[in-house]
């Protein structure tokens, strides 16, 4: 145990921001540079060394997270780090973009403010490639079998690593230009610097991973060629397709897909523009969807430079306590402040968009709106609720539907879809073509970046064992888990 009374002396501290009108003005992380570390030791000290760690099944990977909270306590960080890798491929994007719903399975949380579990685990692991603890991991020998990864986001990365450190030759096949998929383009910088996705690639290539990028696996290459060409296949393309809002004047320029437009921000970060071709700068922005995908267009608006910036949400405000429905150690639906919403801009809650109004040049104009209400289990419109916002620029940040079929690939391998519409799979993550498996939001629908790598691993024992007969890679979760973070 670390602190035997540290959740008694110790209070909650986390990561401290930098002011808001210094980090709005570029895209460098919001958090002041090494303001964890004076801190960390002693709110790892907080952790109870529970007998029965909730933390562990809040976390999809199975993190040993009162293991690595002792090391941190006692400042061991070359064994924390250890102790981190162990069941998580990559925690310096977990300690950075998921939302912890470790924490919220915390028993301290019963009644205290939980561990820091998100800030400890993200100060582990930056001070593990400080220290130079991080190192490539090949493997002593080689299988002689063969994999294609297709996408390289959380969970093609994932699984590409876990298979190379088994022996196998792996090589990740991604359609756009860098590798990274989401994390590359869809996260803006201010959450997570790519120098982050840049070091990682660096160690799996050094560990023997090979990446191919613009090659489309259905356009560019027939899946069925890339199928006799390799031993296994396993799909993580994602579930890319946006949810559309089809209501009148969404032809009119200016409404786009928020993964239309972030991207675009991300290659000004790259060097590809000097400024992106969809900008926000002196124009009144409207973003639809409060997730966190709406939050990042909302930080992306305020540093172009937007005139307002207004946030829609079709369901009701979240309370900031747990529903009676939603007891500990389940992940609640709370009321969330994001750094983005520190920022400045307006949310409002209870509204559904009738249609948008456009001015004589096909431009978009204006929102119109209602306010709605839950009736019966259903939501209806409250009548006289109706006006109009201006909205010169609309992002559309509803989630995403399914994997993408436009390309063919689907087809191509013949993968039969579920009843959500994902790539059926079974115990072994195994899709319904020999050799061919499936891990990440293809399968499981659009989720969190942690259950993407848990996905991954899992797939990654599931092609082993189908290559080798057997396999000692970890699977943390089976293709129905759904743990506590539903």
């Amino acid at each position: 145990m670390a602190d035997p009374k540290g959740f008694l002396t110790t209070g909650r501290e986390v990561a401290e921001t930098r002011p808001v009108e210094e980090r709005v003005k570029d895209w460098n992380e919001v958090y002041v540079p090494g303001s964890l570390l004076p801190i960390i030791s002693k709110q790892a000290g907080r952790c109870m060394d529970c007998g029965i760690p909730f933390c562990h099944n809040g976390c999809p990977l199975g993190n040993l997270i009162p293991e690595w909270n002792d090391y941190a306590y006692r400042e061991d960080w070359a064994a924390a780090s250890e102790r981190l890798h162990a069941t998580n491929n990559f925690p310096e994007f977990t300690g950075r973009l998921c939302p912890a719903p470790c924490e919220a399975a915390c028993v301290l949380g019963i009644n205290q403010p939980a561990v820091t579990i998100k800030n400890v685990e993200v100060s582990i692991i930056d001070k593990a490639w400080d220290s130079g603890d991080v190192t490539p991991q090949p493997p002593e020998r080689l299988s002689g079998k063969t994999v294609a990864v297709i996408g390289s986001g959380p969970a093609g990365l994932a699984a590409a690593q876990q298979l190379t450190r088994a022996g196998h030759t792996v090589v990740v096949y991604e359609r756009a230009d860098r590798i990274g998929g989401l994390l590359r383009y869809g996260i803006p910088e201010f959450k997570m610097e790519k120098v982050h996705i840049n070091r990682r690639i660096e160690q799996m290539r050094a560990e023997g991973t090979k990446f191919r990028t613009e090659v489309e696996i259905g356009t560019d290459m027939p899946a069925d060629a890339l199928r006799r060409r390799y031993d296994a296949v396993v799909v993580a393309a994602g579930a890319t397709v946006s949810r559309d809002l089809p209501v009148p004047g969404r032809e009119l320029n200016g409404i786009h897909f928020a993964m239309e437009y972030l991207p675009l921000a991300n290659k000004v970060q790259e060097g590809d523009f000097v400024a992106p071709p969809i900008t926000a700068e002196g124009k009144h922005v409207v973003v639809i969807g409060g997730g966190d995908t709406g939050a990042d267009c909302v930080g992306t608006a305020h540093r172009q430079g937007a005139a307002s910036v207004t946030q829609l949400e079709i369901m009701p405000r979240p309370g900031d306590e747990r529903n009676a429905d939603q007891p500990w150690p389940t992940f609640p639906m709370l009321y969330k402040v994001t750094s983005a919403h520190e920022e400045g801009g307006e949310r409002v809650y209870s509204v559904s968009t009738t249609h948008f109004e456009g001015d004589e040049d096909g431009n978009v104009q204006a929102l119109h709106l209602v306010e709605v209400e839950f009736k019966d289990g259903k939501l209806e419109q409250k009548p006289g609720t109706e006006r109009s916002i201006p909205a010169q620029l609309v992002t559309l940040a509803m989630g995403f539907t399914g994997i993408d079929r436009a390309n063919g690939m689907v087809e191509q391998f013949g993968l039969e879809l579920d009843e959500r519409g994902n790539v059926a799979r079974d115990a072994d993550f195994a899709t319904n073509v020999d050799g061919v498996f499936v891990a990440g939001d293809a399968g499981r629908g659009q989720s969190l970046i942690v259950w993407a790598i848990a996905e991954g691993r899992s797939a990654a024992r599931g092609v082993d064992r189908y290559l080798t007969g057997a396999s000692a890679l970890p699977a943390p979760i089976r293709p129905t888990d759904r743990a506590l973070t539903v």
